[in-house]
């Protein structure tokens, strides 16, 4: 993407530690990870502390800018923002140690907007404005402090799997005289408004306005501004609302007195507009919402308690949301209803059932409910924030897992489901997407969105076809082996990247089901094995609960990977104690 060329972007993942790293030792109880980028003039490297945290270890290639990166390290220390990666600490260099210098700020998993629109091409006004919305929340905390970015581009901003968006490029937010003589942004990556010329770079608070407008800019049309003489937005997509396009037009000025006078007034006239026509509002006479936006009815709802930052996928019945918790400051999961849905009183009670059966779970391979509130027809619940996304999402971005991965991680969650089924709680649409991974690379079980009490005779096709059970597809009377056969199903597509059973609709999934067509491809014998009991068609031919199956579990990956740790159940360890406390 380019303004006129087709250019590979700034930001090169590395695989291995770098030259420049190889004198470097960690601190006991640390390890290197996989993964690296190398940016302009900074290579960040990813480290695992000793409490499991993924940290980016960012350096510089270039000895003689150890200053540079110190003011750079400096600098970010001193900041508060959701957008902007706080550095935690600085290793510098001196004699005796084997490392430095170079500074420690969290690890960003995702990929740049840049990288996005060169992937997948050009983006929706919606999703252009939540990028606007949190970039330049960035952009005007650093303005307030007196400070200018001076590189904010499509390819200086990350968005996590959450939606999440970080603001990077901040060797180029230092003062300028610690800059080395000569240094300054690439400008075929980084847009630069027309009061810099052609040769120039003199940041402000204007041009990062400007160059707010140029990523805007890029992600409607694909490709960022020219310089001069930009045409009108809505020129190149007639489809943008004339309030969006002249608020970007008008952040585009090539006359930095015609924009707006600060980026602060720039956001709130961007909020201002979710009340205009073009997004809905709520009509004052009648105090109904008059959209059928779900991002303005969620905002009108839950405004004065969370600031709604990203969506985060959506299914039949609802949608999950990352929100900023404004009382507590931080970011969390908040599930709503769709419109439609929550018309119906049956469905809403359900999903207030849905809130409190979850809630009731207590483990670290379930995602805690935290809350769960209405407003007019919005009904909502808040969960946990898992920032590294779903399963589904890692496969389709990194491909098939390996067994040592999988296995502690398959492990936990059986042990999760000991707990809920002893609780009484089935899950019945365990599937990839509703495992959810968290900082610390654990996967957790989420959205207990059909979960009915074990001893209900539950009957009725319910799930998702691919990682149903027979009895499901058939509509029969399901108990916990439903959940159990999932797991199976899951832990086939985390090792193949696919489903266990061919098939389009549940016609055709049952019929491969019944005749028992598995395809495992290539895995060990004694994984095999485990599989075939676990997806037999018939639910008392299979594990009889989950403890038995954790045990099978780890009994099929010994000699495979690394032991996993023979310790109790949860349920195991809380009937141990109650036994001891009443003999």
């Amino acid at each position: 993407m380019s303004t006129g060329e087709v250019v590979v972007g700034p930001n090169r993942p590395s695989v291995g530690r770098p030259a420049h790293l190889d004198g470097w030792e960690l601190p006991p109880g640390w390890r290197w990870g996989d993964e690296g980028v190398s940016t302009p003039h900074r290579h960040a490297q990813q480290v695992i502390d000793s409490f499991g945290r993924q940290l980016a270890l960012v350096t510089s290639p270039d000895p003689q800018h150890a200053g540079w990166l110190f003011a750079e390290a400096k600098e970010l220390a001193h900041r508060n923002h959701p957008s902007i990666p706080t550095a935690y600490h600085f290793w510098a260099t001196y004699p005796g140690s084997r490392r430095g210098p170079g500074y420690l700020r969290r690890w960003v998993t995702g990929e740049t907007i840049g990288g996005r629109l060169r992937r997948i091409g050009t983006e929706t006004v919606p999703y252009m404005l939540r990028v606007l919305r949190a970039a330049g929340s960035a952009a005007a905390y650093l303005h307030d402090t007196g400070s200018a970015h001076g590189a904010i581009s499509p390819d200086t901003m990350y968005l996590t799997p959450t939606g999440r968006l970080y603001l990077l490029g901040w060797q180029w937010a230092v003062p300028v005289a610690t800059l080395p003589k000569g240094s300054r942004p690439d400008p075929r990556y980084i847009p630069g408004p027309a009061e810099w010329g052609a040769t120039e770079w003199l940041p402000t608070a204007a041009s990062d306005q400007w160059q707010l407008g140029a990523v805007a800019f890029a992600i409607l049309t694909g490709e960022l501004p020219p310089r001069t003489e930009i045409p009108p937005v809505r020129w190149i997509r007639p489809d943008v609302p004339a309030s969006v396009a002249e608020l970007l037009d008008k952040a585009l000025s090539a006359d930095p007195a015609k924009r707006f006078p600060t980026v602060t007034a720039m956001l709130k006239q961007l909020e201002r507009l979710s009340g205009t026509s073009s997004f809905g509002g709520v009509d004052e006479a009648s105090g109904e919402f008059r959209s059928l936006n779900e991002e303005d009815r969620l905002r009108w709802a839950v405004g004065d308690d969370y600031g709604v930052l990203a969506p985060l996928g959506s299914g039949t019945f609802g949608s999950v949301w990352r929100v900023r918790d404004l009382s507590l400051e931080r970011e969390v999961a908040l599930k709503m209803l769709h419109p439609h849905i929550a018309r119906s009183e049956s469905a809403v009670a359900r999903f207030r059932r849905e809130a409190r059966l979850a809630a009731q779970l207590q483990h670290p391979a379930i995602v805690p409910i935290y809350d769960w509130d209405s407003k007019g027809d919005v009904q909502w619940y808040i969960m946990e924030l898992e920032e590294n996304g779903s399963l589904a999402e890692l496969l389709a971005r990194d491909g098939p897992r390996t067994l040592e991965e999988i296995a502690p991680q398959i492990d936990a969650i059986l042990d999760g489901l000991e707990v809920a089924h002893h609780a009484g709680i089935i899950h019945r649409d365990l599937k990839p997407a509703n495992i959810l991974i968290d900082r610390y690379h654990r996967w957790r079980m989420a959205d207990f969105g059909i979960a009915r009490a074990m001893d209900t005779d539950v009957t009725g096709a319910s799930g998702t076809p691919s990682f149903a059970a027979p009895e499901q597809l058939l509509g029969e009377s399901q108990g916990a082996a439903v959940d159990l056969y999932a797991v199976a199903g899951i832990v086939v597509f985390a090792m193949t990247g696919k489903p266990p059973f061919d098939g389009h609709e549940g016609r055709q999934i049952l019929a491969a089901q019944l005749s028992r067509q598995y395809d495992f491809g290539a895995m060990p014998s004694q994984i095999r094995s485990w599989l075939e009991t676990a997806l037999h068609p018939d639910a008392d031919q299979r594990f009889p609960d989950a403890q038995t199956m954790r045990a099978a579990w780890r009994e099929a990956t010994l000699g495979l990977v690394e032991p996993i740790t023979q310790g109790r159940s949860a349920v195991g360890r809380v009937t141990a104690a109650v036994r001891g406390l009443f003999g």
